[in-house]
């Protein structure tokens, strides 16, 4: 995975194995950043990795 690389949602979900609204929500309390295009929800690859690395940290 680059980190340039715009991941969907359904791969964001795929990936920790989040559910879809789980996704939504973190999106939507802005704790994993996103953008649209046209109609299309993308987060960057970057974003994913730096949110599972953040809540690795805070667990520890």
């Amino acid at each position: 995975m680059s980190d340039d690389e715009l991941l969907t949602v359904a791969e964001v979900m795929a990936r920790p194995k989040l559910g879809r609204s789980t996704v939504y929500d973190l999106i939507r309390s802005r704790r994993l950043p996103s953008i649209t295009i046209g109609r299309c929800r993308r987060i960057p690859a970057r974003a994913l990795s730096d949110y599972i690395t953040n809540e690795m940290e805070a667990a520890a």
